[in-house]
């Protein structure tokens, strides 16, 4: 009888101690899968938040244009914007639309 309970508690254990396994394995990998989105994320918040900090103020702007435009820069109106498109070998000329979605 106490070879049979022994057997039973190690039979337990071993089972236990997969079920643990595999569920603290699949817990690895989707902490990894958000640590690695994460990453990603902070890298383009990185991006985006420099591309704001340098391009949003407007003596940055005036700056940047005598430091890079010889001509000074025109505004032009959002309608006189074309899109060029090319599919499937067919060219097409497009008025450049806002969608606010």
């Amino acid at each position: 009888m106490k070879k049979f309970v022994l057997a039973l508690v190690i039979f337990f254990l071993v089972l236990s101690t997969a079920i643990i396994k595999n569920t603290t394995k699949q817990i690895e990998d989707e902490i990894f899968a958000v640590k690695e989105n994460i990453r990603v994320l902070n890298s383009e918040f990185g991006n985006v938040s420099l591309e704001h900090d340098y391009l949003s103020s407007a003596e940055r702007l005036l700056e940047y244009q005598s430091q890079y435009f010889e001509d000074e820069l025109i505004q032009k109106n959002i309608n006189d914007i074309k899109i060029y498109n090319i599919s499937n070998d067919i060219n097409k000329i497009q008025n450049f639309k806002i969608i606010k979605e």
